[in-house]
């Protein structure tokens, strides 16, 4: 079943419960302590991401929507009704790609959390936009040469991907 809304989005029924799950799990951890569930690899891997993350000045954004990143075999995603980031050791062999994911996730995370209706595509749209601002501030705020040239070619390939949007 679809829900035609005054500004004709598209919004689905299950989003509303998922947001207000959501809406419930950021209420119980305003600003906590970031967890990372996962291998040895994978945690050296996350906090070499969540120091980009610090230097950019996002921590703060991060660990107020996210509650814990977690190692798994499968596809990387978000687990909403948890604030969870599920990700494979894949997504975070790049600590640059990992922060700005991470990002783009905790956008998406608050997206629900404040309870703006938007259909699918505007979500993703959002938090891609999030995503690219955290590189471009990351880019500006790093001194590391080979940083700011992951964040450049980044930025370049996220700004062609949203031109499809």
């Amino acid at each position: 079943m679809v829900y035609f809304l005054g500004d004709f989005s598209l919004i689905e029924p299950h989003i509303d419960e998922e947001a207000e799950e959501a809406r419930k799990t950021a209420r119980r951890s305003r600003k906590h302590y970031l967890r990372i569930e996962g291998s040895q690899f994978f945690k050296e891997k996350v906090r070499q991401a969540l120091k980009l993350v610090k230097t950019a000045g996002y921590y703060d954004f991060l660990r107020t929507h996210i509650r814990c990143i977690k190692e798994i075999d499968g596809l990387t995603q978000l687990r909403v009704s948890e604030a969870t980031i599920w990700a494979n050791k894949y997504a975070v062999e790049n600590p640059v790609d990992a922060a700005s994911r991470f990002i783009q996730e905790a956008c998406y995370m608050q997206i629900h959390t404040e309870g703006e209706r938007y259909h699918e595509g505007m979500l993703e749209f959002r938090s891609f936009e999030k995503r690219i601002e955290f590189l471009k501030k990351l880019k500006k705020k790093s001194r590391k040469q080979n940083i700011k040239r992951d964040c450049e070619k980044l930025i370049k390939m996220w700004n062609e991907s949203l031109l499809v949007y």
